[in-house]
């Protein structure tokens, strides 16, 4: 483990050198010390955010020197307590991960890239969309927008590379790939990522607790929709 200073308000947790080499046992590695950190209860720990092969440990330096730690100690005593809640934590178990379903419409209207993938992975359209729904994804992390989901899980056929130049407006709800992973648009935003579909769900609501519909470790499965489908699950 390896804990740095990013900035004068926050820690980066490194708990793995490298993600693509082992993948799902890294993020449950990662989730392990999110929980950990999280029980902890760490004085001055405001927010907590995990991401491949980290977590990142936001604090407020005034509640921790109320709570003890001198003006330039700061630093010191919070990774002294992050190393004190994560020792042993290799010998935590798995957690049951949640299971979501995403219904997508991938019809042309709203899979400006579908057949740009096609042509890279050299099969047919239906083909991608084939593969694209079998296949079974987790989150990794959360991030670009806010709820948006970066999923491991793509098919190798199906790795296609990122535009060059990103469109300035990729509707909200779009399922796309980039590289080796997918991902959904929670938000209409910029974007350079493939994409092949649309869901009518919202990933991100503020007015929702929690916000976002998908959540760092979840499994997630696509579920091919009609037209009719889509406009029916609409909010």
């Amino acid at each position: 483990m390896q804990v740095t200073a990013l900035g004068d308000s926050a820690l980066i947790v490194r708990v793995r050198d490298r993600f693509d080499d082992a993948p799902d046992d890294t993020l449950s590695e990662v989730l392990a010390a999110l929980r950990r950190l999280e029980n902890a209860q760490i004085p001055g720990v405001i927010e907590l955010a995990p991401a491949y092969t980290t977590v990142a440990v936001f604090f407020d330096p005034l509640r921790a020197i109320h709570d003890g730690a001198g003006p330039d100690g700061v630093i010191e005593l919070l990774i002294q307590r992050i190393g004190e809640a994560l020792a042993g934590r290799r010998r935590q178990h798995k957690h049951a991960a949640h299971t979501a379903e995403i219904p997508v419409c991938y019809d042309l209207e709203f899979a400006s890239d579908l057949e740009r993938v096609a042509r890279h992975a050299q099969i047919s359209p239906g083909e991608v969309i084939d593969l694209h729904r079998a296949a079974q994804y987790r989150v990794n992390c959360i991030g670009f927008t806010p709820g948006f989901p970066y999923l491991t899980g793509l098919p190798k056929r199906l790795a296609t590379p990122r535009h060059a130049i990103p469109r300035k407006e990729i509707p909200a709800g779009s399922v796309a790939i980039g590289g080796a992973q997918t991902g959904i648009y929670p938000q209409e935003s910029p974007g350079g990522w493939n994409v092949i579909g649309r869901t009518p769900l919202r990933l991100f609501d503020p007015q929702r607790d929690p916000p976002v519909l998908l959540q760092t470790g979840d499994q997630v499965r696509f579920r091919k929709i009609t037209r009719e489908e889509f406009q029916a699950l609409q909010p």
